[in-house]
């Protein structure tokens, strides 16, 4: 069965609703502001980040015709598979970015408002609702198509699409004045900073995660074909991320045009309100608060519900609303420790399963080339965990980054690893995992295996 049009768009809604969420909207402006007028060289690795690797990830999960990211991680073993399916979705639905969803949208669209002292009690009552009402809407799983890609997120591209024509159009001074070329010798670094900052979303490893919500609304749509589901998939991938490509250079661009007129912020989030007060006078505040209500509440379902979807399928005695009210209730509980916190904490986390997910991106890829070969999986994937590990140590918050254990080995892999400083010694590590493993392969001549159909049957 072909999809209709009709098909491709609300599916391709779904996907950008559930990606573009929380920190979509607040580190891409804080990004530009830190770059100022080297914005452009941030904007072009933040781009490499959080939309090319994204892209890779659901093309990945296309190309093998995989269920989810347990099938993509399989030929690893089926250990490795079931620890990173838990640890990603346990970052994604229930440490970080689903508690982090609530927490931004009562901290830029809330707190504003209300006196300091009731800030914790009006958390509490917020997130209360918030996920409530994400709880409520992702607990049919035949109507979250429906929910998320014709409700929700059409409202979110609506209050977009009105801030960028107002910023661009009908103010754009601020925007015409901006310099293109980056200020000499500065452009690599922005770069890589880009790069290193596109994590920040999580799309990467959202990208792994949200695969199965997309199979199951193909399968919704009749399509229960692999090889045909995966050609949507890809197109439907090409089509979000070209679509998130667009407003990711518009916010940075808002937000490197912001130093013409306020400071650079703390954080995201402050800028943000900043930028609409600026456009928008009094309306900004509403505005922002609807703008971030949409983005992270389709998040927010996302995010749970793949959870919800993979660990029922891998753990069906549970099931699917079990999960989902499981992950509920302790992304409600995470939320009410705060913004500031959750950000703390989720870098360190970020930094260790990126590298392994970005090689399993890479090795999906070149399933044609390679199939299934564990001698490759494997290889890449302990190569690639050495400085995963150590990106893990070197970004723990300060009270476990001073203790001598931890100061000694990031102070080591400082003056001993490539790239380490810059947050890329996973690249030497994973390449040479690869390029090795697969010359062994090639030279021993280990067969492909010659059916792919067994990773449906796990």
């Amino acid at each position: 069965i072909n999809l209709t049009r009709k098909q491709y768009i609300i599916t391709a809604s779904l996907l950008f609703g559930m990606f573009f969420g929380a920190g979509n909207l607040i580190f891409p402006i804080h990004l530009g502001q830190m770059a100022g007028t080297n914005w452009l060289p941030a904007a072009i690795g933040f781009l490499v980040s959080a939309i090319c690797l994204p892209l890779l990830s659901i093309l990945s999960i296309s190309m093998t015709e995989s269920n989810s990211m347990y099938d993509l991680a399989l030929p690893a073993g089926k250990i490795f598979a079931l620890a990173f399916l838990i640890l990603t979705h346990s970052s994604l639905g229930l440490l970080i970015a689903s508690p982090r969803t609530a927490t931004v949208t009562f901290s830029m669209g809330i707190q504003p408002f209300i006196p300091k002292a009731w800030t914790q009690m009006s958390l509490l009552i917020f997130s209360l609702l918030f996920f409530g009402a994400t709880l409520a809407l992702a607990y049919n799983q035949n109507k979250i198509t429906r929910n998320v890609g014709k409700i929700l997120n059409p409202i979110l591209v609506l209050l977009l699409a009105f801030l960028f024509f107002v910023a661009f159009f009908l103010k754009g001074n601020d925007m015409r004045s901006m310099n293109l070329l980056p200020t000499a010798g500065k452009g690599t670094g922005s770069l890589i900073n880009g790069f290193l900052q596109g994590y920040n979303t999580m799309d990467a490893l959202a990208g792994l995660g949200f695969g199965v919500t997309i199979v199951t609304a193909l399968k919704l749509f009749g399509q229960n074909n692999n090889h045909d589901r995966s050609k949507s998939v890809a197109k439907i991938g090409a089509l979000t991320m070209g679509f998130e490509a667009l407003i990711y250079i518009f916010l940075i661009a808002l937000g490197a045009s912001s130093l013409s007129y306020t400071k650079l912020s703390a954080d995201g989030g402050i800028a943000f309100t900043t930028i609409m007060q600026h456009y928008t006078g009094m309306a900004g505040a509403s505005i922002l608060a609807a703008l971030t209500l949409m983005a992270c509440l389709t998040t927010s379902i996302g995010l749970i519900t793949s959870l919800s979807q993979d660990w029922g399928r891998r753990f069906p005695r549970i099931g699917y609303h079990k999960f989902l009210i499981f992950a509920t209730i302790v992304s409600f509980s995470i939320a009410n420790f705060g913004l500031d916190q959750i950000i703390l904490y989720s870098s360190p986390i970020l930094s260790f399963l990126y590298p392994l997910a970005i090689a399993l991106i890479i090795l999906g890829i070149m399933r044609p080339l390679i199939g299934r070969r564990k001698l490759i999986y494997r290889s890449t994937i302990s190569l690639t965990m050495i400085p995963a590990i150590l990106d893990l140590i070197h970004n723990l918050p300060p009270v476990f980054a001073k203790m001598s254990l931890f100061a000694n080995i990031d102070s080591w892999a400082s003056n001993t690893i490539p790239l380490y400083s810059v947050g890329l010694d996973f690249l030497p590590f994973m390449i040479i995992g690869l390029l090795g493993s697969w010359a062994i392969s090639k030279f021993a001549k280990e067969p492909i295996p010659s059916s792919e159909s067994s990773i449906h049957n796990n």
